[in-house]
């Protein structure tokens, strides 16, 4: 697990979007990472490669948008998105996964998800999705 990372910023901007990368592969969290930082130069990152840092982190810090995969390792992002509404009712989740639309997008958002892309998405609709659901 890895502790949210903090870009620079002016004392006197507006509070930075606060981005919560769940999956369980180190380089699509890096690439993702990457990615939001080039359009959202001032948010700060946290990253849990299984579920039960995700919780963690959800415990310990307050998050704008989660990335949350499904398939991770023990339980899975459906576990983190049900017991998210308990721990932080007001983080958006923006499900991001390998499995088609069909097989969980109707599951997932009626679980209380803001939003379901698969891993085949360009990366325009990924960073145009993050202020979609959080706005």
């Amino acid at each position: 697990m890895t502790k949210p990372f903090e870009s620079t910023q002016p004392a006197d901007s507006p509070r930075p979007l606060r981005i919560l990368l769940a999956d369980d592969h180190a380089i699509v969290r890096d690439g993702l990472k990457q990615l939001l930082a080039d359009k959202f130069p001032h948010a700060v990152f946290g990253e849990a490669g299984n579920a039960q840092q995700a919780l963690d982190l959800l415990d310990n810090a307050t998050w704008d948008v989660m990335l949350l995969d499904l398939a991770m390792p023990g339980r899975g992002g459906l576990d983190v998105l049900n017991q998210l509404k308990n721990i932080q009712p007001t983080t958006k989740v923006l499900v991001l996964t390998m499995h088609p639309v069909d097989q969980y997008a109707v599951r997932v958002l009626k679980s209380g998800a803001s939003g379901y892309l698969t891993k085949e998405s360009a990366s325009e609709e990924v960073v145009a999705a993050v202020p979609g659901v959080n706005g």
